[in-house]
């Protein structure tokens, strides 16, 4: 029996479009179409498809607004289709946020060069999605930010343990440069699922954090700028997409910007910066999980925290292995519970160089456990 896919768009042409992307590949069937969010929402619990693609701007109810209903009342896996714009990244960002699946960049039109291309990705991501047990979303929520659910005293207290000066925790406050001396680093890796996973881990490190984060998030230009926008916004840490020449700062997330690869190098005592590259793909990833962690093989002096979260395929593990021999001091793999994709973290779990699997809401607590034991 083949996957049953709603198509949702306000346009007669994209519909068809779609639809005959989708038609393209045997195990799909599209079982309806719907011109706005309310009809999906109707689609959604009478046809109860398999998958749904989802336009976000459409009149009557946008589709973040049905993703929101269909998430809460009968969740279903959901692939956004997203214009290429800023405004369009923005928009792909929150609905990730909220429970989609994944996203792919609209086709421009039935003589588009990259409509091939489109469909070839339209497809790969069908077949995730639909395999993707999208119910863990109310099990595992996204925690408000700053009303954290860890309590703010866990954090202080691994973070200040000699309690002489107990830090406090506000929200938007202390977005101050810490001193630049970094003795630490965090490094994380993730790909789909991985927005909704940043914005929980990211959204619950406080202020005071006395290392810098690096993250590789597989996801195309554009896209890394308005995440990082987005993260800056819920957390009390610093979140940017990091340029070439970047100095590192504690307390600071930098995220690599899509299309390019990024690595850490020493800059003086103390001190390391940033390099961003255009060097070949690496498993068809540019930004490449291995590269980031490759390069923080030299670093020897630094206490190294790595971090592989939910993703398709194995970037990223051989990286954590050969930085766990290298002396990392932690290694964390995101547990399958809270996975979208259980790829990346359990391939670093099969190479045995895996400390702490934890769910994602426990990740912060046991960054900012072993980045405070070591000060």
């Amino acid at each position: 029996m083949p996957f049953k896919i709603l198509v949702v768009d306000d346009s007669i042409f994209m519909r068809k479009m779609i639809s005959d992307l989708v038609l393209g590949d045997a195990q799909f069937q599209v079982i309806a179409t719907a011109k706005n969010g309310k009809e999906a929402i109707e689609l959604t619990r009478s046809l109860k498809p398999d998958a749904i693609t989802m336009d976000i701007e459409m009149p009557e109810m946008n589709g973040l607004d049905a993703l929101k209903v269909i998430m809460e009342e009968m969740p279903t896996p959901v692939i956004m289709l997203s214009s290429l714009t800023q405004d369009g990244a923005r928009e792909t960002i929150v609905a990730l946020e909220r429970g989609a699946v994944d996203f792919v960049g609209k086709p421009s039109g039935s003589i588009s060069l990259d409509l091939h291309r489109v469909k070839e990705i339209l497809l790969e991501k069908l077949h995730i999605a639909v395999k993707t047990n999208v119910t863990k979303f109310r099990v595992n929520p996204i925690l408000p930010s700053p009303q954290l659910k860890i309590k703010p005293s866990q954090i202080n207290e691994a973070l200040t343990p000699n309690k002489a000066e107990p830090a406090s925790i506000k929200p938007q406050a202390g977005k101050k440069d810490l001193p630049i001396q970094v003795q630490q680093i965090v490094a994380i890796g993730t790909s789909t699922g991985g927005p909704r996973a940043l914005h929980q881990v990211i959204s619950q490190i406080p202020a005071h954090f006395p290392a810098p984060v690096v993250v590789v998030q597989h996801m195309p230009p554009n896209f890394t700028k308005s995440l990082a926008q987005r993260l800056h916004s819920v957390s009390e840490l610093n979140v940017t997409e990091a340029e070439d020449g970047m100095v590192l700062k504690n307390g600071h997330v930098y995220i690599a910007p899509g299309g390019f690869h990024m690595t850490v190098a020493r800059n003086g005592p103390g001190l390391y910066k940033i390099h961003i590259s255009k060097e070949e793909a690496r498993g068809g990833h540019r930004p490449c999980v291995d590269t980031l962690f490759e390069s923080l093989l030299p670093l020897k002096e630094l206490k190294r925290h790595i971090v592989l979260m939910t993703g398709m395929g194995a970037d990223g593990a051989k990286g954590m292995l050969a930085l766990k021999n290298a002396g990392a001091i932690t290694t964390i793999a995101e547990a399958e519970e809270t996975c979208i994709v259980y790829g990346m973290p359990r391939a670093a779990v099969e190479l045995k160089c895996v400390m702490h699997v934890l769910p994602q809401q426990e990740i912060a607590l046991k960054l900012s456990q072993v980045v405070g034991r070591q000060q």
